[in-house]
């Protein structure tokens, strides 16, 4: 990746590749820019990756629906992944209050943002609703898939499976390709922390009710690491007007293992925004 010239991600869609710092921390950003945005003032869609995750792991989905949308858009590797800073372990068990409530932030400020929606999978939507929380004015809007606010028996064994995978398959190389060198320590941040005893009391339903803007709330009917319930508290304890989208034949990525149905349902409802 060239961060220092222009590429084409998708058509009608250019892209431009940056290292920012933000507090202590470089991280690589990817801004998508479609050929036609819409309105005077376009929102910019900011996308929060999984906890494996990273800028290439989204693949074009951000760009196409930038480009659906008429949307600028911000594709970036958060502390500790992809081209950004590495982490430092062990990881703190408050890390996803520490993204959503500081990191995330910080990250708007320095990018002069002020009419964004947030799109978190996972560990992402984890972090945007927690963004949502202290940035109400420039957080238009938030869309999670296979979000959690709290800790599932089915969520731990979902990582220990993939600590099985990581010691006895291809999932090492797999993940070098998009965080290099420091894959090891991206996984560990990961699983160490989800799997340590005193995570089990995480939970940050009490933030929820601070959330003021309109939510869609996605998940797979499948999804090997979280239950509906996951969704529900979501919708239940947010402030703000919440469509839930429960899709079957679907697990734990939504936006590529039912892509079309994502695709339409994120559009339709930035659109109405």
């Amino acid at each position: 990746m060239n961060c220092s010239t222009h590429v084409v991600t998708t058509e009608g869609c250019r892209a431009q590749c940056q290292q920012v710092q933000v507090g202590e921390h470089q991280l690589h950003l990817q801004h998508l820019e479609p050929s036609e945005l819409r309105g005077d003032n376009p929102l910019t869609l900011v996308f929060l990756h999984e906890g494996l995750g990273s800028i290439e792991m989204w693949k074009q989905f951000p760009a196409q629906l930038c480009v659906a949308t008429g949307c600028k858009g911000i594709v970036y590797d958060r502390y500790g992944y992809g081209f950004s800073t590495p982490v430092t372990l062990p990881r703190p068990l408050d890390y996803l209050e520490i993204e959503g409530l500081q990191r995330v932030p910080a990250l708007l400020d320095s990018l002069d943002l002020s009419n964004v929606v947030l799109i978190g999978h996972s560990d992402g939507g984890s972090i945007a609703l927690l963004a949502a929380t202290v940035a109400q004015g420039r957080v238009k809007a938030v869309i999670t898939e296979a979000a959690h606010v709290f800790v599932e028996g089915m969520t731990l064994e979902g990582i220990e499976d993939a600590v099985q995978a990581y010691a006895t398959t291809a999932l090492p190389e797999k993940l070098a390709r998009y965080h290099g060198e420091h894959t090891d320590n991206v996984f560990h941040a990961w699983c160490d922390t989800w799997l340590n005893p005193e995570f089990r009391a995480w939970n940050i339903e009490a933030h929820l009710s601070k959330i003021q803007c309109p939510l869609l709330v996605m998940q797979g009917v499948q999804d090997e690491y979280g239950s509906e319930q996951q969704v529900q508290s979501i919708a239940h304890n947010s402030s703000g007007i919440a469509q839930i989208a429960m899709i079957d034949n679907c697990g734990h990525v939504p936006h590529h293992q039912a892509t079309e149905t994502v695709f339409n349902a994120m559009r339709d409802f930035i659109r109405q925004l």
